[in-house]
């Protein structure tokens, strides 16, 4: 027989034979009294038996177990069973009876039974709602016994259950079995009530708990998700704090989501060089056909849809946490798309780290292609949508802090950047793209894009000279600090165009810095300064022409490099090309070193390099 929930109560249906029909009015007479004393049960292999004065009449199948009884106990306290028409026993023993999906199953049933005879039983928070739900089943009201099971169940569970924290977790986490049972019967509805409004109290009072923020977290972290949902839904009606909130879906999430905290420190020592460039997770539950990776992905779906809207409820540590565990799970892509943009909204609070999304290896779609651009270690495409999606925040907030955030986006983004650069199967396209998400004014400073440009010149050593300018592009030299310039100005990388442009830029940046130590700079104050300091007056003329020598070595070293760029453009394939740049450069240095050695001993022997060359011209450079 099977049952359902008290909406749609189902009849069966059948015939009885005459000699059990005798059977069943021989033991209505019987006194109850009669019964009970001295019954016991017997457990044989998988059939329970109960032993009295009077022979079993009724055998019932729950789950794989049969319990041979009386049917006269059950038919006066259970109206379900009386109203059946119970099918003969084949084996002539009295009536077969089969409750299929039976409340908490054959343990339950167990417990039912010892009640029809009379027996003690006990009430206690594992199983109460199994109770609540089984005595629903067998419709044991009032009706059939005054104090019958239903009655006595719902208030145990009311007035003992409810009003205890512990006690009312362990029923609800009872109820996860007793679908739907429970929920018809409002049993998770008021157990979820009563632990929102327990958890929402700013003081407990029921001596059971910790009276401190974020008591209840580790409780309500061993629910299933559905019931867990329904609390956070109910505590955030009753207007909790929307960190605290996101403090508990971050514990729940932790103890659920394994691999959240794991994270990513750049390509350092992650195998680069090798054909294999994919990361792969450990996502357990593949040897059960997949059923526990579809969990994980509604416990993903859930927790965000739950997450509050207010900035503060969660980092953005989180959110890029939950966004890898999206895109490991294969959720939905709304969802991954609505994680990227509350990233996207928080983006300057982001760590690089965690930026580092792994390009992970969807099996569910197959292989990914065979190019390139789709084996790069990390995940670009999700970045760059972030960024797109801070941008349009930035629009949005109408200049509301817009300095401050892109300031701080600007420097997260070329650290970004330094850290994929080092990707060999990174596209330059896909680098320059994600370089340009921000506008010019958004970096005071270039000296972060010129680590990631040079860290991507060093690991992808076959650009070609088209290349390289492209990338150096991106860079404002005059962006550039002291420090940087220094760097760059020897920087073998990079292209001579740029070398050029960096050494103007710093010739630039020593002539500020010059004039500010320059007392006819500070107005009415400079005849002072100068007889108060006649040492640094000394100083300041012999780095004003220190300073018309190298403006007038630039000249001519500009000169020498347009004429290289005129020879470079004459030469007509790759082995030319190598040759013209080499003897173009020799040109360059052998014109410079000559003034250069003239002023200075005039017997120091012409350097044979471009790399020493750009040394001796920064020493030249420099200040005294």
């Amino acid at each position: 027989m099977s049952s359902s929930p008290p909406a749609a109560r189902p009849q069966s249906s059948g015939s009885e034979s005459d000699e059990p029909e005798q059977a069943y009015e021989r033991s209505i007479v019987i006194p109850n009294r009669l019964i009970t004393i001295g019954d016991t049960f017997e457990k044989k292999e998988h059939s329970w038996f109960v032993t009295s004065q009077i022979p079993t009449d009724l055998s019932i199948q729950v789950q794989d177990v049969i319990f041979n009884v009386h049917k006269y106990p059950l038919v006066s306290k259970c109206g379900y069973i009386g109203r059946l028409e119970l099918q003969p026993s084949i084996s002539n023993f009295g009536y077969d009876l089969k409750l299929e999906n039976f409340p908490g199953g054959s343990e339950t049933f167990e417990i039912i039974l010892k009640f029809c005879y009379g027996l003690p039983i006990d009430f206690n928070p594992n199983n109460i709602a199994p109770l609540r739900c089984a005595s629903e089943f067998l419709d044991m009201s009032e009706e059939y016994e005054d104090g019958n099971l239903i009655s006595k169940t719902e208030a145990f569970l009311t007035l003992v259950i409810l009003s205890s924290w512990k006690e009312t977790i362990a029923v609800l986490k009872s109820c996860e079995n007793l679908s739907p049972w429970a929920e018809n019967l409002q049993v998770i509805r008021r157990c979820c009530e009563s632990i929102a409004w327990k958890a929402s109290r700013e003081n407990s009072t029921t001596g059971e708990v910790v009276n401190e923020e974020g008591w209840w977290f580790d409780d309500v972290a061993t629910l299933r998700i559905d019931h867990f949902m329904r609390i956070i839904t109910t505590i955030k009606a009753k207007g909790t704090k929307p960190e605290i909130v996101g403090k508990c879906i971050v514990h729940y999430a932790k103890k659920w989501l394994p691999g959240m905290d794991v994270e990513l420190e750049g390509l350092r020592g992650y195998g680069y060089g090798k054909h294999e460039l994919q990361f792969s997770i450990l996502t357990g539950g593949k040897e059960e056909g997949g059923v526990r990776q579809k969990e994980q992905r509604a416990i993903i779906e859930n927790l965000v849809n739950l997450l509050p809207p207010q900035h503060e409820g969660v980092s953005c540590k989180f959110f890029l946490q939950m966004l890898k565990m999206a895109m490991v799970y294969s959720a939905s892509p709304a969802l991954i798309s609505e994680l990227e943009k509350r990233v996207g909204m928080i983006l300057e609070e982001a760590n690089v780290n965690d930026l580092l999304i792994p390009n992970y290896k969807n099996e569910d779609h197959g292989k990914l292609a065979n190019s390139p651009e789709h084996h790069t270690m990390h995940n670009i495409d999700v970045v760059q949508r972030i960024m797109d999606y801070f941008m349009m925040h930035e629009q949005q907030q109408q200049q509301k802090q817009q300095k401050i955030g892109k300031t701080n986006v600007s420097k997260i983004l070329d650290n970004y950047l330094a850290e994929v650069a080092r990707d060999p199967n990174l596209s330059i396209t896909k680098f320059q793209v994600l370089a340009e998400s921000l506008p010019e004014n958004a970096r005071t400073c270039h000296d972060g894009l010129y680590r990631a440009i040079d860290t991507y010149l060093k690991s992808h050593p076959s650009l070609s000279e088209h290349e390289r300018r492209r990338l150096c592009k991106l860079m404002n030299c005059e962006k550039l600090s002291l420090d940087a310039c220094t760097h760059a100005a020897q920087n073998d990388r990079l292209p001579l165009r740029t070398v050029v442009q960096v050494l103007f830029s710093e010739q630039v940046k020593m002539r500020t810095a010059m004039q500010e130590k320059d007392p006819a700079s500070r107005g009415n104050n400079s005849e002072q300064d100068e007889t108060q300091s006649p040492t640094t007056s000394v100083e300041i003329k012999n780095l004003r022409t220190e300073l018309e020598n190298v403006k007038t070595r630039m000249a001519e070293l500009q000169t020498d490099y347009s004429e290289l760029q005129r020879e470079y453009e004459k030469l007509g394939n790759k082995h030319k090309i190598v040759s013209g740049w080499s003897l173009g450069w020799r040109k360059i240095k052998n014109s410079f070193h000559t003034k250069a050695d003239a002023e200075e001993t005039g017997n120091q022997q012409k350097r044979s390099n471009s790399a020493s060359h750009r040394s001796t011209f920064r020493r030249r450079l420099s200040l005294p």
